[in-house]
């Protein structure tokens, strides 16, 4: 990049609004995806829509990379810069502009952490449902530009069904606002799903509007102990097709539980295969009724013991189990790869038993847990980067993972994006036109391409020459 566009960058923002130290570069080369980085030009942390639009308008011109940034937290390198370009920061926008309880919406800062919008909503009995693993440090932002789901997505969805408006900066720099406070709007093209998903690709969020719901009178949560996958997985099926929908139903393999208990020390068991947390909300009188049967069906199933928490303290100490996961995983080794496979609920135990038998096949440890109730797992290697005979053994066993979950129906990624670790695996779940259309969005939208550069899909076709 020329020292002339650094110059205007910095006039731009403000001195003391643009890194560009070789410490700063080091901390903005990565994200949460292990294996993947390459240091930015310069960060930026601009203060208006304006700047931002400016920014942009600023690559075109003189052929830079624009790569928006959150909390760092994505798993896909979504957030990695690319060659020649500037990181813009967004966590230090971080407010909730409005709460309008008339309507059941907040406008809300891209850079505002999830569980902090919690908190404020639910001081006055209101609920926002999307709760990725990484709420307590993930924004909001990011949460919509990958369409996070969470630990209650069996029940309420994902984060697209809680954005009703966003106000956007397109690549050309152009300001637009799309959807808002209306229940029922179908004026026009929804540019707002377009961009939900699109990992920073398409645009830059500068106000979301989020809709918010009642919040459930109380809930109660359950632990069942499994000595068999295959029971915990069945259990599954079997508590849907009585027409129950927990609001969670999470899933820890064997390897999984010895982290957390070495981790958080919660007194779980250490020789069981599976452990299941359930989690039933809403009228006092219906939790009741349902955590029973939800009960019942887990001993039905093979369950050795379920535990039903006594109050909200307890419940918060059996959840503690599945939200320290990834956490308790990543101690075990120096490299933790954490992957995301979906498969329609029907196939989830075929896909835990592959998954056992392609870890054995490589001599891996491979920790697996994730959203039984939607089917999304998060198989977890733990190894050493440093040693390249095993990542190359890690390579295969994803690849073969990935291969048996498009076999089985599923989809590469459920929750986490495609970004820059898996686009040859998009490429094989994925039909040529289809791509082709991706592809003809991206150069509409953004013809220089200079936001985002690179993630989910290439610029150009293989057959055009190098990708970009």
């Amino acid at each position: 990049m020329k020292n002339e566009t650094i110059l205007k960058l910095k006039e731009l923002v403000g001195r003391n609004n643009l890194l560009d130290s070789p410490e700063d570069k080091m901390v903005y080369s990565y994200d949460g995806t292990p294996l993947i980085s390459h240091q930015p030009e310069a960060i930026l942390r601009p203060r208006s829509s304006e700047e931002v639009s400016e920014i942009l308008k600023m690559a075109n011109e003189d052929g830079f990379a624009v790569i928006p940034r959150g909390s760092g937290t994505g798993l896909s390198g979504g957030s990695v810069p690319s060659e020649d370009s500037v990181v813009l920061l967004f966590n230090h926008w971080d407010k909730i502009i409005e709460i309008d309880s008339d309507n059941l919406t907040a406008w809300v800062e891209p850079g505002l952490v999830t569980a902090s919008l919690h908190r404020e909503v639910e001081k006055i009995g209101l609920f926002y449902p999307p709760d990725p693993g990484s709420q307590n440090i993930c924004t909001i932002g990011g949460n919509v530009a990958e369409n996070a789901g969470g630990l209650r997505g069996l029940k309420y969805g994902v984060t697209k069904n809680y954005v009703m408006g966003i106000e956007m900066i397109l690549p050309n720099g152009d300001i637009i606002q799309n959807g808002g406070k209306n229940v029922k709007d179908v004026a026009g093209y929804n540019l707002r799903d377009l961009i939900i998903g699109s990992e920073g690709t398409l645009g830059i969020f500068t106000k979301i509007l989020v809709k918010l719901i009642p919040k459930p009178e109380t809930s109660k949560t359950l632990l069942a102990f499994y000595d068999r996958l295959t029971d915990a997985a069945d259990t599954v099926s079997e508590i849907i097709s009585k027409h129950v929908i927990p609001c969670t139903v999470e899933f820890l393999d064997n390897t999984t539980l010895k982290s957390v208990e070495a981790f958080a020390h919660l007194g779980l068991p250490q020789d069981i295969s599976a452990l299941l947390l359930l989690e039933v909300d809403g009228h006092r009188e219906v939790v009741n009724r349902e955590a029973e049967l939800v009960e019942q069906l887990c001993k039905k199933c093979g369950a050795r013991e379920v535990q039903v928490a006594r109050d909200d303290e307890e419940a918060l100490k059996l959840k503690t189990a599945r939200r320290a996961a990834f956490s308790a995983l990543a101690r075990v080794k120096p490299t933790t790869i954490l992957e995301d496979a979906t498969v329609p609920r029907s196939n989830l135990a075929t896909l835990v038993d592959k998954i056992d038998a392609i870890s054995k096949k490589y001599n891996l440890l491979i920790g697996n847990f994730g959203h039984a109730g939607d089917g999304n797992l998060h198989p977890t290697c733990l190894t050493d980067e440093r040693d390249a005979d095993e990542i190359k053994r890690v390579e295969k066993a994803f690849d073969e993972i990935y291969d048996e979950t498009i076999r089985l129906g599923g989809t590469i990624t459920g929750e986490h994006g495609v970004g820059l670790a898996k686009k040859g695996f998009l490429e094989k779940m994925i039909e040529v036109p289809a791509l082709d259309a991706m592809r003809k969005i991206k150069q509409a939208w953004d013809p220089n391409n200079v936001l985002n550069p690179g993630k989910i899909i290439s610029h150009s076709p293989k057959c055009e020459g190098k990708l970009i």
